[in-house]
């Protein structure tokens, strides 16, 4: 008997259902292996990455490829169901030689067995299905976004995300698609938000009057208006919520929607390389915006205006010349500089991250809370707060090299230990959710069984449809109990980790300043400057730990649900 490990991939689960994605592939990938005596011992199955992403990029198929080197690897051989799925562009290239190298045959439906690494036409076959499922990603692209902008150009349809500030979504009847209807989806359109509107009516008109970003916003907040972040708290609890910032007046200013038209692409998402030395890691997303000749306006209103086009052509054209005339008296910029604790300090009154800038030559850092947010009462933040890096260096390098010396590893090992808590509340929820799923995964299987049997399709969709909520709010009970649980390392884990970091204690004293950052990351620092009290607060968490929890911003698509 031959030992199989299965690999599979699907994309988004709210695209497609994950488990019904690795039967069909897992039933094809057994159709394959067992009229010749094939078992599958293993399963390496991606869910909610795309076929874009690089294999070592994908966690469970960057499992497999570690497994590979593993002598004692439990399979002798891969099959993978559904090939498109897998690989992508010149993903096959790129990964084939491993399986090559380590003697692992690497099976597939479209061979009809084992892919030989001799035969040109099992290569030209491979290249061919890699060049097709990026052509299948390609046009999926172009006919979501051409659907996209007829959508919003014809129809006038609200396509989803966060209301902006000033409307609220209000229902618009059915979804035109029968499907979608049936399973109780409903359209949406905007609609003034009686709290918020005629606040979006003052920022244009006291811009036309001759305010500024800042000025705007230092009206509201002293006028006791709060701001968006305050106004929608649910959604944004890691937003300052003290005081209007100049960006939120800013980007108001520079929002068309307020004239009663729907206005999709003002964003683009572009693939860049991750990194241009290994093209073999593939690409990143990265968010840009497009010009405004790149917008699709609808070709109506399509619901209730809070400004006229020719307001917001006004105020566009204002803009733009502002921008203008800063550009030509803006000066050189100055070349960029060094900070060791870039990224690592921030203050101690709006927990901001400070800002590293040079004074007479030296690096300093500041904050500067009042240049974005409006000067309020409940954050009583001076203008400026400096701070010289020469000033803190010296002390934090002889705090390290004190705390993680070897002569002092047993209390700091003993410190570590205490501040990592219990988990015993995490783990409990944890507990709890993975046996909702299992429960609801055994309770499909059951009404699928029954369906199959003859049971009225109906009332078994509404079966199954309610035990998929069931198991999806489960879902993200476990990850947002997953992400509280801290991570409790042992006293072995912590004296390794030390050693590691002790290692680095004499090449942290010997760096110059501007090599001393990255070393300082190792570390995982993070300073807070009190300069009320003159005190600099260091805190350092090197454990390296990567955690998944629900988007800070909330749910962008309620209307979705």
């Amino acid at each position: 008997m031959t030992r199989f490990a299965f690999a599979g991939r699907c994309s988004t689960e709210d695209l497609q259902d994950p488990e019904t994605s690795r039967n069909w592939q897992l039933t094809r990938a057994r159709a394959l292996i067992e009229p010749a005596g094939g078992k599958i011992v293993a399963e390496y199955f991606d869910a909610g990455h795309s076929r874009a992403l690089p294999w070592k990029r994908r966690p469970q198929a960057a499992a497999l490829l570690q497994a590979l080197r593993d002598p004692h690897r439990g399979f002798d051989a891969v099959v993978i169901g559904e090939p498109q799925r897998t690989f992508y562009g010149t993903q096959f290239g790129n990964t084939f030689p491993l399986f090559v190298h380590f003697g692992v045959p690497l099976w597939v439906p479209e061979i009809g067995g084992a892919i030989d690494p001799d035969n040109e036409a099992h290569d030209l076959v491979r290249s061919v299905f890699g060049g097709m499922s990026k052509g299948e990603r390609n046009r999926i692209k172009i006919r979501v976004r051409t659907a996209m902008a007829s959508q919003a150009k014809i129809e006038g349809r609200y396509l989803g995300g966060r209301p902006p500030y000033g409307y609220r979504l209000a229902e618009a009847g059915p979804h035109p698609n029968p499907a979608k209807a049936a399973d109780g989806k409903r359209l949406y359109r905007l609609e003034p938000d009686p709290e918020a509107s005629w606040v979006v009516v003052r920022i244009f008109d006291e811009y036309l009057r001759g305010k500024g970003y800042y000025a705007i916003a230092e009206r509201l907040t002293r006028d006791g208006i709060p701001c968006p972040s305050a106004h929608d708290r649910a959604r944004n609890p890691h937003r300052d919520a003290h005081a209007r910032s100049k960006g939120t007046v800013r980007a108001i200013l520079a929002n068309p929607r307020y004239t009663g038209h729907e206005v999709w692409n003002k964003q683009r998402k572009d693939e860049v390389l991750l990194d241009i030395d290994d093209v073999t890691l593939g690409h990143r997303t990265k968010l840009g915006w497009n010009s405004p000749d790149q917008w699709i306006w609808s070709a109506r209103p399509v619901h209730e205006p809070l400004i006229s086009i020719d307001t917001f052509n006004r105020v566009l054209a204002k803009r733009q010349a502002r921008s203008t005339q800063r550009h030509l008296e803006r000066k050189p910029r100055p070349s960029a500089h060094d900070y060791a604790l870039r990224g690592l300090i921030r203050c101690a009154i709006c927990h901001r991250r400070m800002q590293g800038t040079f004074n007479n030559g030296k690096p300093h850092y500041r904050c500067r809370y009042t240049a974005k947010y409006a000067k309020n009462t409940a954050l009583d933040h001076p203008l400026t707060i400096y701070v010289r890096e020469e000033v803190i260096l010296p002390a934090l390098d002889k705090w390290i090299a004190t705390t993680f010396a070897p002569g002092r590893l047993t209390t700091t090992l003993h410190a570590m230990r205490h501040t990592q808590g219990t988990p015993a509340p995490a783990t409990t929820a944890i507990t709890a959710a993975r046996r909702t799923i299992t429960a609801c995964d055994k309770r499909i299987t059951q009404y699928r069984a029954a369906l199959d049997a003859g049971a009225d399709p109906r009332i078994a969709m509404e079966w199954i449809n309610q035990t998929q909520s069931e198991k999806a709010a489960a879902q993200q009970e476990l990850l947002a109990a997953t992400a509280a649980e801290p991570e409790v390392l042992t006293a072995e884990q912590i004296d390794h980790m030390v050693s590691e970091l002790g290692s680095m204690t004499d090449r942290l004293l010997a760096a110059t300043p501007e090599r001393k950052q990255p070393l300082y990351e190792e570390f995982g620092l993070t300073l807070i400057v009190d300069m009320q009290k003159r005190v600099v607060t260091v805190e350092s968490q090197p454990s390296e730990t990567c955690t998944y929890q629900e988007c800070p911003r909330g749910d962008l698509n309620p209307h979705a649900r």
